[in-house]
């Protein structure tokens, strides 16, 4: 992720003049320093990404460590495919998907955790 997060510094895509702080529960991340890396865990079993490979909790939150220790910033947990032709899921099926994941992931790692959903 090293010559990705260089390549993206290169591209001066922050905002001129201002500086633009995410605040989160685990800290603050200043956007305006350098490019903020995003790791993505999909736990459905029909990922476009990754296949469905972390649709297991345990290898979902393994990922999110790796993720982390390769240099992201903020892990994003979706659980719900948006592919095309992907089955629509309830609020509570998607929960049950992700709270498992965020729970280990908030023992394993420091960074903030978001979760990628319209519901």
């Amino acid at each position: 992720m090293d010559e990705l997060e260089r390549s993206m510094n290169r591209l001066d895509i922050t905002f001129p003049g201002r500086g633009w702080i995410l605040a989160t529960r685990a800290g603050t991340i200043d956007m305006a320093r350098r490019t903020a890396l995003m790791g993505i865990v999909n736990v459905t079993p029909d990922s476009f990404s990754d296949g469905g490979r972390y649709f297991d909790s345990e290898k979902a939150v393994a990922h999110g460590v790796d993720l982390v220790r390769e240099g992201a910033d903020v892990i994003d947990v979706g659980g719900e495919s948006t592919r095309p032709g992907a089955r629509p899921v309830s609020a509570r099926e998607e929960m049950e998907r992700v709270l498992p994941v965020i729970r280990g992931l908030r023992r394993a790692v420091s960074v903030p955790i978001s979760v990628d959903t319209y519901k």
